[in-house]
């Protein structure tokens, strides 16, 4: 079993497969065993188990706002 991956509010992840937009790049929106993305392209919304989003991340882009 692996640990998984470090993902915060506002970061945007690259996905494997494109949105039916035809955009890869989704916001997160809302983290827990569900976890809400956001498609950047067109601004529609998906809710996916976190363990099959983990499997279609292709690379984490962190979120540049400093707290």
């Amino acid at each position: 079993m692996t640990a998984p991956i470090r993902l915060s509010l506002g970061d945007t992840v690259e996905m494997r497969k494109d949105h039916p937009c035809g955009g890869r790049l989704f916001r997160i929106e809302r983290l827990g065993s569900d976890v809400r993305i956001t498609c950047v392209k067109c601004g529609r919304d998906v809710t996916m188990p976190r363990v099959k989003l983990e499997k279609q991340i292709r690379k984490i882009i962190k979120d540049d706002v400093s707290s």
